[in-house]
């Protein structure tokens, strides 16, 4: 069977590259169809298979721009040439469920999330603040027609598959299609390892860690803003289009900030260190899984997370973790003494444990036997 898995974009490694990787583990004769890719972004797992870009891999600064192009990413991801694939399998938080597969061929769709910029998220992209006036008016002006054609291309999948229940209950809300079921994300549990922390790393002197992609989203101001306030330290480590801003954030929120410090991306190695050295891990935005947190759970370590979206299936509240009811600075300090007593007392071994519920090893399997179902409704 000739297979084809299509992604959004190829231009770095995060949650949704490392589903990408399992499938091409799974499917090692695949090739790999993307709007965009930056060689050598995503890991030697895909790099590895035959990558075939869209017409947007040649617009001007398309790799470092892409999202500037997102009126063209319905017909980017209808154009790509799936003749001669029986099996797509698409990997989508934005347009790669959208994809045209050949009549007759089977579409399985592993959905991340319905498109956050066009529904309910679209303030925390381009409200005041986020944009200037003219994007925020082409953003209003093209977000209607993005919204049907999200809606229109589901009908092209023949079994969706959502990585949590709360994204089914998304696609349920904009799509007025749930997930025939629900496949948790593979989180490589045994790259992480609980560390002997001394009194102060488990104490409120020791140092919250955020591990997280900078976009609008996830709300990395929030936390900063809450920590400045509380003078207590915070690493936030990764990368994206508002890092700029938030070390700008930092700058102006002087002397009470200065315990709070922007890495950027770090190695694997320093990761996992800081995963199991950090007093706990904070989760300050709605995701709709979220890998980070489990790692720091696999490490070790309590999470303080947004109690809303995937958060509340992956954190278990006074055990692994603890919840603030609101994204706002207010919520978040009134439940830093419910994470600093648990970052004291909880067994990092119990933790670990919960987090071994979600590893990598169930994922293929789990996925594979969504896949089959699929494949023999067709047969049918």
């Amino acid at each position: 069977m000739k297979v084809a898995l299509v992604h959004d974009w190829l231009t770095g490694y995060r949650g949704g590259e490392r589903v990408l990787a399992a499938l091409c583990a799974m499917y090692p004769e695949a090739d790999v169809f993307t709007l965009v890719h930056v060689p050598g972004s995503v890991g030697h797992g895909v790099e590895t298979h035959k990558i075939v870009t869209s017409f947007l891999q040649r617009m001007p600064r398309a790799k470092v721009n892409y999202r500037h192009y997102l009126p063209l990413f319905p017909l980017a991801i209808e154009a790509l040439d799936l003749s001669g694939y029986e099996l797509v399998i698409s990997t989508s938080h934005a347009v790669a469920k959208g994809c045209r597969p050949a009549p007759g061929a089977v579409h399985v769709s592993y959905v991340h999330t319905p498109m956050r910029y066009v529904w309910d998220q679209f303030d925390a992209y381009f409200g005041p603040g986020r944009a200037g006036p003219l994007v925020r008016a082409a953003a209003h002006a093209v977000a209607p027609a993005l919204r049907a054609w999200d809606v229109r291309s589901t009908a092209r999948i023949d079994r969706l598959i959502a990585n949590s229940r709360f994204v089914s209950d998304r696609c349920a809300r904009f799509w007025n299609r749930p997930a025939d079921a629900v496949v948790y994300p593979p989180v490589e549990i045994d790259d992480f390892t609980p560390a002997l922390l001394s009194p102060d790393e488990r104490s409120p002197t020791g140092r919250a860690l955020i591990v997280s992609a900078l976009v609008p989203y996830k709300r990395v101001d929030l936390a900063i803003r809450a920590f400045a306030q509380a003078r207590r330290r915070l690493l936030i480590v990764g990368d994206g289009p508002e890092l700029n801003s938030l070390r700008a954030l930092v700058q102006e929120l002087g002397e009470p900030a200065r315990g709070i410090e922007l890495v950027g991306p770090v190695s694997f190695e320093r990761l996992a260190h800081e995963l199991a050295h950090a007093s706990f891990f904070l989760l300050p935005g709605e995701e709709d899984f979220g890998i980070a947190p489990v790692e720091a759970q696999a490490a070790g370590r309590p999470v303080l997370a947004l109690g809303k979206g995937g958060a509340r299936e992956t954190v278990l509240e006074g055990r692994t973790g603890a919840f603030f009811s609101e994204p706002t600075v207010e919520s978040l300090l009134a439940a830093l003494p419910a994470i600093d007593a648990l970052a004291q007392t909880a067994d990092p071994k119990a933790i670990r444990a919960h987090a071994a519920t979600f590893a990598a090893a169930r994922f293929a399997p789990e996925l594979q036997a969504q896949i089959d179902l699929a494949l023999s409704a067709r047969a049918k």
